[in-house]
């Protein structure tokens, strides 16, 4: 059977947005209705390029041919506009972080469960060609039991780039909860559920200098962390080391490391949708590369697309907002651990994630 179109409204036009409109056009079963934002300029602007309609953000809730909202607005505004989509009676697909803090989150799913919506959350870049194949050698054993893992995120922050970096050093900002979901993401999906958590955070510089031309020489006073060091126990033993910066210049740090007793894995950049994989046995005298089971040619977009296909195949969604939640309690445990210089448990606990099967089209999702 033939899947219906999916028709999707976007609420936030800013950096990210083009990518959602390229990712989502691989998929002939979903079409982007139109855009709003609180700046009606820049919605005007993104749906003539785009050639769909531009809305106010409350006409788009109410417009009843838009099945789901995708959520691209600023980190603080995420679990707002996620309840409003819910209370529009609209599945919704948010970027990351799933929101600030842990109670609105809670919100956001209960009133999808009594509604009988759909949440999903990025990132969705765990399904693509790179982390799947990692997921594909850890399930087949091919390093054995994961006994612990390293992921590291380390550099000197977003105001030498970014138009607009304030919200970067803001409630909401951070290394940790801009970078944290991809890297917490992929280690769930490759190792299973979080129980417990300590680390230390620290804010290292006071103010930050923006580099960009528009706001070139401003600055930007800090007002959260800025270097993040967790250490994750995994509810099937393994044991990971995190480091999230935005005070390092530079460094020789791992992206992404599994160790398991029978050899180690390096697995490719969780901001990627493809990447290197490489196993090690414990006997090799080298790294082996491993072809990519999964194709890399997604982008971001294919955590909606899965979402769409799972509501017409009556099956669970794989970004999911319970694996967003999930995430977020284990990223914001780091600086719980560190403010009450004890471990946190992580009272959520989800299932790994399905994997997608393996041969599939960079249009397709399949099961």
């Amino acid at each position: 059977m033939t899947q219906p179109t999916f028709r999707i409204g976007i609420i936030g036009c800013g950096n990210i947005c083009n990518q959602y409109f390229a990712g989502l056009g691989k998929f002939p079963f979903l079409k982007i209705v139109g855009v709003a934002d609180l700046d009606p300029a820049r919605a005007e602007a993104k749906a003539k390029e785009h050639g769909v309609r531009a809305y106010k953000p409350d006409e788009l809730l109410a417009e009843g041919k838009i099945d789901l909202v995708l959520n691209l607005t600023v980190p603080k505004a995420h679990a707002a506009v996620n309840l409003s989509a819910l209370k529009a009676g609209k599945n919704v697909y948010t970027e990351k972080p799933f929101a600030l803090k842990l109670p609105e989150a809670r919100r956001v799913l209960k009133l999808a469960k009594a509604s009988g919506l759909r949440v999903g959350c990025a990132p969705d870049t765990f399904l693509g060609g790179g982390i799947q194949t990692a997921r594909g050698l850890i399930d087949a054993g091919a390093i054995g039991e994961p006994v612990a893992a390293v992921a590291n995120f380390a550099g000197h922050g977003c105001e030498g780039w970014h138009p607009d970096p304030e919200f970067f050093y803001q409630a909401g900002g951070g290394p940790m909860l801009d970078m944290g979901p991809y890297y917490l993401t992929a280690l769930v999906n490759l190792l299973g559920p979080i129980k417990r958590v300590t680390g230390s955070t620290r804010k290292s510089f006071d103010e930050r200098v923006i580099g960009s031309e528009k706001k070139r020489g401003q600055k930007i006073k800090v007002e959260i962390p800025t270097h993040w060091a967790g250490v994750y126990d995994f509810e099937a033993g393994a044991i990971g080391s995190v480091i999230m910066s935005f005070d390092v210049w530079h460094h020789s740090l791992p992206i992404i490391e599994i160790y398991g007793k029978e050899g180690g894995m390096r697995v490719p950049d969780p901001n990627t949708f493809g990447g290197i994989v490489e196993v090690r046995g414990s006997n090799d005298g080298s790294w082996r590369k491993i072809p990519l089971t999964h194709s890399d040619q997604v982008g971001r977009g294919i955590g909606v697309a899965d979402l769409a296909s799972a509501i017409f195949n009556e099956r669970a969604h794989r970004a999911s907002g319970d694996l967003a939640f999930h995430v977020l309690e284990a990223m914001l445990a780091v600086q719980l651990a560190s403010e009450q210089e004890e471990p946190v448990h992580v009272k959520s606990t989800i299932l790994r994630p399905a994997p997608l099967r393996p041969g599939l089209k960079p249009n397709e999702i399949g099961d």
